[in-house]
């Protein structure tokens, strides 16, 4: 025969575990310096410049992708 398993005890244990998780995922994601992030937005903002900067044409709408109707 098989274990003897309290179902409630291992739903616990599993929703302990999924916390344990998120926790871990808001530590890396929240718990930055501020000059971390000012970096990383830097960052962002040069590589948006960079692909903007290499457009072959630059269009005065860009939404619209086809010709205009």
């Amino acid at each position: 025969m098989g274990e003897v398993v309290n179902l409630r005890l291992a739903r616990k244990r599993r929703e302990r575990a999924a916390a344990a998780v998120e926790a871990s995922e808001n530590r890396i994601r929240h718990g930055r310096t501020l000059a971390d992030r000012t970096e990383d937005q830097a960052r962002q903002e040069q590589e948006t410049r960079r692909h903007q900067g290499h457009r072959l044409t630059s269009r005065p709408d860009d939404e619209t992708d086809g010709p205009e109707a």
